[in-house]
């Protein structure tokens, strides 16, 4: 395996493990068992061991006392810390969107929103966690600020298992998926303080509902 692919496997493996803790498929406090990840995805135990690492780098996975990684947990108070600083990041994040706000960017937020609906209206709470996630994701990308998507999408990483708790029946998928269409018309209404206090109410009402199921 030369270095190219070798960094591609890594970079696969722990994309897919990113994306499976974000929408809660991995909840808090799970191990990860590198033997059975190397039979998952067809590797060695090498790659497996780099992308835990690497996931381990950004607090998303924690060492074990003994051997092993496992879902980072947190407690209410440290969840409610995190929560405060994604907050005050997707809010930023609106207000910057509502400024620089072009067609390409207002046609994959609706895209996004799109598939969240369709999701919630099937039911289908594994989709609509990832299309939940990817709505978000397309307005931090709206940003044009490659470091503000950076940070706003770590935070999600991090609270999404315990986000996902929120949804545990279709009523609760469409809700939530309504709720983005107040969400969509603050921030395109190109006024920053309608976005940005639209925003920190969406975050509000999510930081309430997560903290009741954890």
């Amino acid at each position: 395996m030369n270095t190219h692919t070798k960094v591609s496997t890594v970079q696969r493996i722990e994309s897919v493990l990113m994306e499976e803790i974000s929408v809660g498929e991995l909840s808090p406090g799970v191990r990860l068992d590198e033997t059975g990840l190397a039979e998952r995805f067809g590797v060695s135990r090498t790659p497996i061991r780099e992308a835990l690492s690497r996931l381990t780098a950004q607090g998303i996975l924690v060492p074990g006392e003994k051997r092993g990684v496992f879902v980072a947990e947190y407690s209410r108070q440290e969840l409610s810390q995190i929560f405060e600083a994604m907050h005050e990041i997707e809010a930023a994040c609106a207000r910057i969107v509502s400024q620089r706000l072009n067609l390409l960017a207002r046609s994959e937020i609706e895209a996004a929103q799109t598939e969240c609906l369709a999701a919630a209206q099937a039911g289908d709470r594994a989709g609509y966690l990832r299309a939940n996630e990817a709505f978000h994701i397309a307005i931090y990308q709206a940003t044009g600020n490659p470091y503000m998507e950076e940070i706003a999408t770590e935070f999600r990483r991090r609270t999404g298992p315990f986000r996902a708790k929120k949804f545990e029946t279709k009523d609760d998928l469409i809700r939530s998926a309504e709720s983005h269409q107040a969400l969509i018309d603050n921030i395109f209404s190109e006024d920053s303080a309608t976005a940005s206090n639209g925003m920190r109410t969406h975050m509000t009402e999510s930081f309430m509902q997560t903290l009741k199921v954890n």
